[in-house]
């Protein structure tokens, strides 16, 4: 039997994904979590041979958890199961240690499949998604200023995205002059638009 960890936040979803899979003879849904940050702790009570993660959920988002079960638990392979198919997600899902990547419209039957294939050590990616992360090419925002753009994103003005990430104001200026630059945006808002939209924030 191949042991399932689900972690989406959306309780009907979740419940729905874990009768599916149970449908299946080989399929066994060890643990359910709402939560990213539930996520260690139940795959470390639960020893699952594949996680599959939501992206967007409270307490941490699903690339994060993978970073996290990645270095903690590394024979447990990775899914990330999204609504957003955003080629940015898709290229820092890999980086963080996941082994597929699909969209939740998909069919039971190739979630299941998807799940087999990464267990026995491949790789499964949503087609459209590939396609899209190679035209749209490499994150070219740094962490930092990815920080100062989520804070714009959230209307914070430069004085307090400097308070909170303990910059100067003339930095907060560059990093948000470079990212409205690199996203080909007119304001820091587009920018931060722009930047969801492709996955990088």
């Amino acid at each position: 039997m191949i042991r399932v960890l689900l972690a989406e936040d959306q309780g009907m979803v979740r419940g729905a994904l874990a009768a599916l899979l149970t449908l299946e003879d080989d399929l066994e849904v060890v643990a359910q979590v709402g939560r990213g940050d539930e996520v260690l702790d139940a795959a470390r009570a639960a020893r699952p041979d594949v996680a599959l993660l939501d992206i967007e959920m409270p307490g941490l988002d699903g690339i994060a958890a993978a970073a996290l079960l990645r270095d903690a638990l590394p024979a447990c392979r990775i899914v990330m199961l999204t609504t957003f198919g955003r080629p940015g997600y898709l290229r820092r899902a890999m980086e963080a240690g996941a082994s597929g990547f699909l969209v939740k419209d998909g069919s039971a039957d190739d979630l299941a499949a998807a799940i087999r294939r990464v267990v026995a050590g491949g790789r499964v990616v949503d087609p459209e998604l590939a396609a899209a992360a190679l035209q749209t090419g490499e994150d070219p925002l740094t962490p930092r200023e990815r920080e100062v753009l989520v804070q714009a994103e959230h209307g914070g003005t430069v004085g307090a995205i400097a308070r909170t990430l303990h910059l100067s104001e003339g930095t907060v200026r560059n990093y948000l002059s470079q990212a409205i630059g690199k996203t080909g945006a007119a304001t820091r808002v587009e920018a931060a638009r722009v930047a969801r939209e492709r996955g990088w924030l």
